[in-house]
């Protein structure tokens, strides 16, 4: 995941969480985050317990989230002059803290000091940017969304008939001590029962909205969403099976390998073993087994990655 990818995503991260967004460039935002995402990001349970409990106006925090470090700081280097200028205190404030050091003793800082703001540089695979992955995962996993119509229809009281369907997409992991993940997108009609692969990509080309357009209705629904799931599952299942799996052999001649090689090191040590460590290296000996099965075993896992309620237009 590149620079612009993450600062896209950050971007739309923001919006859809309804941040104010005080600066912005191409390798920055300057945020106050929304109540939601302070809640999400920033760990700070007892200060939102306090707010829900007294029922306050929460004062939210403020970040400097960089997605493009070295661009910020080449940015940060053609201002550094301006930057030390504005830096340096004005003539009032010299003059103010002057009056107050004389009436109240020394004042450490300046009244006129900004605001301190914390920065978080997003790279792929930094602390925060996995944050904002976990709180979208969280919040996106389920979506109930409605197509909007190209033309509306110039008669007021006519109404147009929308399917709903339910869209899936679901990761599947090949694992042994290799590993390979798919991504596969199922759409099922919940009123004919239709299953299609590559739903996503069909979903691309519409224009969906989580009000209800005017002027349609829903149609009757034929299947629960657990039938539908049922025949996403056997979808899935009959595409695998076509599957070539002589990697799965192989990956077994592997763990016998293994297995065979870590026995030829332990059974002399357990055989000639003292009464008192022999149990502890059957442990180990048992221990270092399992490890190598975990490493080495052929498997295959599905799993649902997020999931929607897709109403489009016409009976399918």
């Amino acid at each position: 995941m590149n620079e612009k990818q993450v600062h896209k995503f950050v971007n739309r991260y923001l919006d859809a969480t309804e941040c104010s967004i005080l600066e912005k460039s191409p390798a920055h935002f300057t945020v106050k985050l929304s109540p939601n995402a302070d809640r999400e990001l920033t760990n700070r349970p007892y200060y939102w317990s306090f707010v829900d409990r007294m029922g306050t106006e929460p004062e939210t925090m403020t970040y400097l989230l960089v997605t493009d470090k070295q661009k910020y700081e080449a940015m940060a280097n053609e201002n550094e002059a301006a930057s030390k200028a504005r830096a340096a205190e004005s003539e009032m404030d010299q003059a103010t803290n002057a009056a107050l050091n004389r009436s109240l003793g020394f004042v450490h800082g300046s009244l006129a000091a900004g605001v301190r703001v914390p920065r978080e540089d997003l790279y792929f695979g930094s602390r925060k940017l996995e944050q904002l992955f976990d709180a979208a995962k969280t919040k996106g996993s389920f979506v109930y969304l409605f197509q909007e119509m190209d033309k509306k229809s110039p008669h007021p009281y006519s109404s147009s008939p929308y399917t709903a369907w339910l869209g899936v997409n679901m990761r599947v992991e090949f694992a042994c001590d290799r590993k390979r993940e798919e991504i596969h997108c199922f759409g099922v009609s919940l009123a004919t029962g239709l299953c299609v692969e590559q739903f996503h990509d069909r979903l691309l080309n519409m224009k969906l909205s989580p009000r209800l357009p005017s002027n349609v209705h829903i149609t009757r629904n034929g299947l629960s969403y657990n039938k539908a799931l049922n025949i996403v599952e056997a979808a899935l299942e009959r595409k695998l099976k076509s599957y070539d799996y002589g990697w799965a052999g192989d990956a077994s001649a592997r763990l016998e390998e293994e297995l065979a090689r870590i026995k030829g090191y332990y059974e002399p040590l357990v055989s000639n073993a003292p009464g008192e460590s022999k149990a502890a290296i059957e442990e180990q000996f048992a221990q270092r087994q399992a490890e190598i099965r975990w490493q080495f075993e052929p498997r295959v896992t599905a799993s649902a990655i997020n999931c929607g309620i897709f109403h489009l237009e016409g009976i399918d």
